[in-house]
């Protein structure tokens, strides 16, 4: 099982990657801090100095068709901010 789905690159969590060495990932819903803490010193060897995770609210979806309204929601997934020691980064586009 893969503790770390995959990063979560927007404006926002890019912002805080150059600010304040804080990266975001989206994780398995049932690791713990510890689990996402080695598994991201393993992937991406940095030393990880504090980690913080959420549960992120599912959205609620409306789409008005011929035959009606048709609503549901988005997935919720579990979110991990992970702040990374001071001179140290994380690259997500080196692999492309």
């Amino acid at each position: 099982m893969a503790i770390i789905i995959k990063p979560i690159v927007t404006e926002k969590m890019t912002g805080l990657g150059e600010k304040l060495n804080r990266y975001g990932f989206r994780v398995e819903r049932t690791a713990n801090k510890l689990e996402i803490k080695k598994a991201v010193e393993e992937m991406y060897n940095v030393t990880v100095v504090d980690v913080n995770t959420l549960i992120v609210a599912p959205k609620l979806k409306k789409r008005y068709t011929k035959s009606g309204v048709i609503s549901g929601k988005s997935a919720s997934y579990k979110k991990a901010i992970v702040t990374v020691a001071e001179g140290e980064t994380i690259d997500f586009y080196s692999n492309i």
